[in-house]
């Protein structure tokens, strides 16, 4: 029998090493054989707000999966977290181009998303509002993701290295009630001025 793949990354001296061992293929074998019965088993390690009618409709070539359902993705991503032990364990480890770096527990993570949430609810963001998110690769950007979610409004990333024209027919066709942005950015070691690219478009 060949000696299963490996996937690794390193960085700075650390190493993560999966291996696919017989755990994994039993359930690869599982959700092959019964792919709702997997599923539906896998969607109750989530909190739902609503529980779903059918874990599938099928139509092809259209599928709706957990039909009826209703969850939260900040909820599920943060508040599960905040009566175990994951709540003090690492959310987000960065670092920047510099060097700099910066870990967000759960808890901490949790915090910040609240209050970026209240800070969007205090401009006027509802459910179903366009938020655009013009971010450099910092842990604000799923902090902002996050609190979108948290408060029902759709949420666009626009990636920072667009230009102000492209941000701006973004943010037009989505019709967005807030744009979520940083001064700036270092990109290669150059200080990008994010600010002032977009705003030099808007009225």
């Amino acid at each position: 029998m060949s000696q299963p793949s490996k996937l690794y990354e390193e960085s700075s001296g650390l190493k993560i090493t999966v291996r696919p061992g017989q755990a994994l293929e039993k359930m690869a074998r599982e959700a092959l054989a019964d792919p709702e019965k997997f599923w539906g088993e896998q969607a109750k390690n989530l909190v739902w707000h609503r529980q779903w009618d059918r874990v599938l409709e099928w139509d092809p070539p259209f599928a709706r999966w957990f039909a009826g359902g209703m969850l939260n993705a900040s909820v599920n991503c943060l508040d599960r977290h905040m009566n175990t032990e994951a709540k003090n364990k690492a959310a987000i480890i960065w670092e920047s181009e510099s060097g700099e770096s910066r870990t967000l527990t759960y808890f901490q993570l949790f915090r910040y998303v609240n209050r970026f949430a209240n800070v969007l609810k205090s401009l006027g963001v509802k459910k179903g509002d366009r938020v655009t998110i013009y971010m450099p690769m910092v842990p604000e950007l799923p902090v902002a993701m996050l609190a979108c979610a948290r408060i029902g409004a759709t949420h666009s990333v626009v990636f920072s290295g667009f230009s102000s024209q492209a941000l701006v027919d973004r943010v037009n066709d989505a019709q967005s009630k807030v744009i979520v942005t940083a001064d700036g950015t270092f990109r290669k070691g150059k200080l990008v001025d994010l600010k002032r690219w977009w705003t030099s478009l808007c009225p």
